[in-house]
């Protein structure tokens, strides 16, 4: 009895491989039609309303501002876990730099202001598109330019 279950456990596994392996290419050849990465930045981002600020410690000494379309503004405000296609969120980086105005008055350093920008990151929202990654295509520009370096 045990050599049976183990023997069908060997083909059930060995079956398995068979048809992962014989959809992969198909699955690969998919990713390959359509690019996963936002190459074009969407217009208009800079009007869109404020979601979130972040701060980030570390290497990278950075603020950001979150900003999404109206698109997903109205799915922040449902509360709707599942974002519908045509959602944009945009994330604008910049270094932190001390503000010496500031820290006069506090009378210590503990001020900082944004400085230079970094980089901006977007995720767009289209299901059938960036079918391969859940739905999301992401985008990394620097100096208004797709960058090469995934983040």
């Amino acid at each position: 009895m045990k050599r049976l279950t183990l023997l069908l456990i060997a083909v059930a596994t060995l079956a398995g491989v068979v048809v992962f392996t014989a959809r992969a290419p198909r699955h690969a050849a998919a990713q390959q039609a359509v690019p996963i990465f936002v190459t074009d930045i969407p217009s208009g981002y800079r009007d869109w309303r404020l979601i979130s600020v972040a701060h980030e410690e570390g290497d990278l000494h950075s603020f950001a501002a979150v900003l999404g379309n109206d698109v997903a503004i109205k799915a922040y405000r449902e509360g709707k876990l599942l974002f519908p296609d045509g959602t944009i969120i945009a994330a604008l980086h910049y270094r932190h730099v001390p503000s010496e105005e500031n820290n006069k008055v506090f009378g210590r350093d503990q001020s900082f202001v944004p400085g230079p920008p970094t980089n901006i990151q977007f995720m767009i929202k289209d299901s059938k598109k960036y079918a391969a990654t859940g739905g999301w295509g992401f985008g990394h520009f620097q100096d208004g330019k797709p960058s090469t370096t995934r983040r």
